[in-house]
């Protein structure tokens, strides 16, 4: 547990937009315990949407293999496959970390349908993309407009990727 804590330190400077993806430490054991958060809080919340457990369950499958499928592809293409483990670990990470906010002012959003929780929800949002903006900035050396550009195709891929396929099951 120790070490899992302090790999995690060395991974929160990320969603501070500071530190390089590529000199973070390599952990498979962080990367499951990353995508199983990942899977449960997507879950609760896809579950919180559609209100069937089954097709959340597939959404949010189709979800994660898509996010895995995209970090690879972006690697191959960048000639930097041999940091999968730590770019996936850092892109889940950050995610979870979003999640960790975004949950409860998504329960609070359902419940109370409250205009201010949706700013909040937005801003949550928009932080994550800023931060996957980044991450994909230092992973493949381009520019800030660039980033930003992957970072909405990484959010188009994934999520409406995972929704458009969802709907074709």
């Amino acid at each position: 547990m120790t070490r899992f804590m302090e790999i995690l330190k060395q991974y929160l400077p990320l969603c501070w937009l500071k530190g390089n993806p590529f000199e973070l430490p390599r952990s498979v054991d962080f990367l499951k315990g990353n995508l199983l958060f990942y899977f449960i809080v997507e879950y609760f919340m896809q579950t919180n949407m559609v209100d069937n457990p089954v097709e959340a369950f597939f959404e949010i499958s189709i979800e994660t293999m898509l996010t895995l499928i995209f970090i690879a592809l972006i690697l191959v293409l960048n000639k930097s496959l041999y940091a999968y483990i730590e770019i996936s670990s850092a892109l889940l990470f950050s995610e979870n970390v979003a999640s960790i906010f975004g949950a409860p002012v998504f329960a609070w959003l359902t419940v109370t349908d409250d205009l201010l929780s949706y700013y909040v929800f937005g801003g949550i949002v928009f932080w994550e993309f800023l931060i996957i903006a980044y991450i994909l900035k230092q992973t493949l050396a381009i520019n800030t407009p660039a980033s930003l550009v992957m970072s909405l195709i990484y959010f188009i891929t994934t999520y409406v990727g995972a929704y458009s396929l969802g709907q074709l099951i």
